[in-house]
């Protein structure tokens, strides 16, 4: 064991939520800290880049009205809780730490039961129903886009969302713009699980752009696997060169390389295009409840670092317009890439870091404020 002791971090089991824990793990166990993650059997994909302990904790989503449904549901939550009490029984943790996600809520309830000190991390603009749940309970918030107010204002620092060490990496290079004749690098995602309607809709814009511009594209685009044989066909039937999957392992490198990205919204996403420092058309996704990611585009689109455009308005046509603008008007690309950089928080795993350990070692939220903004 690391001579610092132990942080328990949980998130729930997709990209948006493991991404930032998985870049505070790094942060943590080089300033000597023991780190484990618990989440559940989604992260398995995930597992071998986290640089410590993996344990999977039952959950559930409570989204059914269903009596059955919610009675499994909670039967899961109360499992879970009791797996994570017996984790924390045997790592006895200094802090635990949450990213939000139903993974969440067991580790950190029972945390808050053994009066371990816990810490909320909300990547998003407006705060997630398993955070919103346990915000009463926990010692303190970290906001990535959450701003300083509303009910729990006393327990929240705006810290920014963590970055992997990949996209530190790729935070290095320089944005070189695409000119006349020169190939053009598109990059299409939409979240760890890829989305549909960029599977319809961006094939279909390419083919309406004129012969000399679409020959210039060079697609990287992320599709659902029930979509990536017609991807594949519809760029194929283009002659273009796409690279098509539903997952890259690489992914800071190609916003890197990207000299457009086309995307959702997500915290994760938004936080590592401004760290990069790479223009996007962030289209946030329509049935989110709470509308979070349309909060965290508006937040870059406010410093120039991104376009927002809403999914309602996107017809191909549209889009082949903006790809056209984006493809011919060089400067436009090379001010949103550095307005996008100017708005990066790459120190925000450093200032997260330094608020688990200031939690861990029983120093006040107030405190740590007076101290980091001193």
């Amino acid at each position: 064991m690391a001579g610092r002791g132990v942080i328990l971090l949980s998130a729930g089991g997709t990209g948006g939520h493991l991404f930032p824990a998985e870049a505070l793990a790094h942060e943590l166990a080089a300033r000597g800290w023991d780190v484990h993650l618990a989440t559940d059997d989604r992260a398995s994909r995930y597992a071998d880049r986290f640089p410590g302990g993996v344990h999977a904790i039952r959950s559930a989503t409570i989204g059914s009205k269903n009596p059955i449904a919610l009675a499994r549901a909670f039967w899961a939550l109360w499992s879970g809780f009791r797996q994570a009490s017996a984790l924390i029984e045997r790592l006895k943790p200094a802090a635990v730490i949450g990213f939000g996600g139903y993974p969440t809520l067991p580790p950190v309830f029972a945390a808050t039961r053994r009066g371990v000190p816990t810490l909320l991390h909300e990547q998003n603009a407006v705060m997630g129903r398993a955070n919103r749940a346990l915000a009463a309970r926990v010692t303190a918030i970290a906001g990535g886009f959450l701003g300083e107010t509303g009910p729990h204002a006393g327990k929240i620092v705006v810290t920014g969302n963590p970055v992997r060490p990949a996209v530190i990496e790729a935070a290095k290079m320089d944005y070189e713009q695409s000119g006349d004749g020169e190939p053009f690098n598109l990059l299409v995602f939409g979240g760890s699980q890829g989305a549909q309607f960029f599977s319809d809709a961006i094939p279909q814009a390419v083919a309406l752009l004129p012969v000399d511009l679409r020959s210039r594209l060079r697609v990287t685009q992320q599709a659902r696997a029930e979509d990536e044989p017609k991807v594949r066909a519809a760029y194929g039937a283009l002659g273009l060169a796409a690279e098509i999957s539903p997952f890259f392992t690489d992914m800071a490198r190609r916003i890197g390389e990207a000299h457009l990205v086309i995307s959702r919204a997500g915290a994760s996403t938004v936080s590592e295009i401004a760290a990069i420092g790479r223009p996007a058309i962030l289209v946030p996704y329509p049935h989110a409840l709470d509308h979070d990611q349309a909060a965290n585009a508006a937040a870059l689109a406010g410093a120039g670092g991104a376009e927002v455009s809403y999914q309602a308005t996107l017809s191909p046509e549209v889009i082949a317009s903006k790809l056209t603008d984006y493809m011919t008007e060089t400067q436009l690309c090379t001010d949103m890439a550095e307005a996008a950089r100017q708005a990066g928080r790459p120190e925000a795993t450093r200032l997260l870091a330094d608020f688990a350990e200031a939690i861990a070692s029983g120093e006040s939220v107030s405190e740590f404020k007076r101290r980091v903004q001193a």
